[in-house]
């Protein structure tokens, strides 16, 4: 396969999170010189006939998603694995066989990207790097769309102390338009695990489920305020937080040491009392508001572009 008709295939994985994350690094290695095929782990079962009489440079994908069909289907082609995911645990994309698929990591021309620096490096994983959760920033970027909602929420709220606290989130700010997205499954299960009060303040609050980029960076776009409360790894930030930053929607995240990549300036809480503080503040700051939009967004427009972290990627695994 000569250089210019580079080649990867991609495989979009169950975890709708992970889905998300695959369509930006596709979108990144595309920006880099590469054509790309996606394989649909939700759609499609006829792996081997997608693939036959086709050549790849590379498969990649979400956890152990893209490894997993390497080894299963004995694939001589080199694998990329995007983990954001702790990869010693059940979260990783094949349930309790991780221990099986753990060792081929380390195979020669398997190379492994690590969300989360803390875990990065404590890993003995071998041609594992540290690598931020990053986006397209041609999809995720200012629309300059009128505010519908005030702060916004996306995710799961899975257990007591997220449940609870966003409901208080909510309690402190009767005036303010809040905004949740989640699938039906989960927005059900927060319903079943409140009183009525909670769960009135929820219904008014759930919008839905995005499963797209371009829905996503438009329901960002609308909302003034990201909240997030960050549950994997040790020390990073979500999807969500660079979705957000790259939009110039403000995000306010619990403390993570991932912060530093903003040089201080993207706001954190570290209790509740403290994120009212800080939401009130920037609510009636407006310059400081932009201010600090502005500056966050430089940074992650110039090294936490897709773009930019798959060139990176290319780097470390010699291209």
């Amino acid at each position: 396969m000569s250089e210019n008709n580079k080649k990867i295939l991609g495989i979009l994985p169950h975890s709708i999170a992970g889905r998300l994350i695959v369509k930006s690094m596709l979108d990144g290695f595309e920006q880099n010189g590469f054509n790309f095929d996606v394989y649909d782990e939700l759609k499609q079962d006829n792996f081997l006939e997608f693939i036959s009489n086709k050549d790849y440079n590379y498969i990649t994908g979400y956890d152990f998603s893209p490894l997993k069909l390497k080894v299963d289907n004995d694939l001589k082609i080199p694998c990329i694995c995007y983990f954001a995911d702790e990869i010693e645990s059940t979260a990783s994309g094949v349930f309790e066989d991780w221990q099986k698929y753990l060792p081929y990591l380390s195979e020669d021309k398997n190379f492994t990207f690590y969300w989360d620096r803390a875990l990065a490096e404590k890993s003995n994983v071998k041609n594992l790097y540290y690598m931020p959760q990053f986006v397209n920033t041609e999809v995720y970027k200012p629309l300059n769309l009128e505010k519908e909602y005030d702060i916004m929420f996306a995710g799961r709220l899975d257990t007591d102390f997220r449940l609870n606290f966003f409901i208080e989130l909510m309690q402190h700010f009767p005036k303010l338009k809040f905004a949740w997205y989640a699938i039906e499954k989960h927005y059900q299960d927060a319903l079943s695990r409140t009183n009525e009060e909670g769960q009135e303040l929820l219904k008014q609050a759930y919008k839905g489920f995005i499963d797209n980029e371009p829905d996503m960076a438009v329901a960002i776009n609308k909302a003034k305020f990201m909240f997030t409360m960050n549950s994997q790894g040790l020390s990073s930030l979500n999807h969500r937080t660079v979705q957000a930053v790259a939009c110039k929607t403000l995000v306010v995240s619990d403390f993570r040491e991932e912060l530093n990549i903003y040089k201080g300036d993207l706001p954190f809480y570290i209790n509740m009392g403290d994120l009212v503080e800080k939401i009130n503040y920037y609510m009636q700051n407006e310059k400081a508001y932009e201010y600090t939009v502005n500056k966050c967004y430089e940074i992650a427009s110039k090294y936490l572009s897709a773009e930019y972290c798959v060139k990176c990627m290319l780097k470390v695994m010699g291209n």
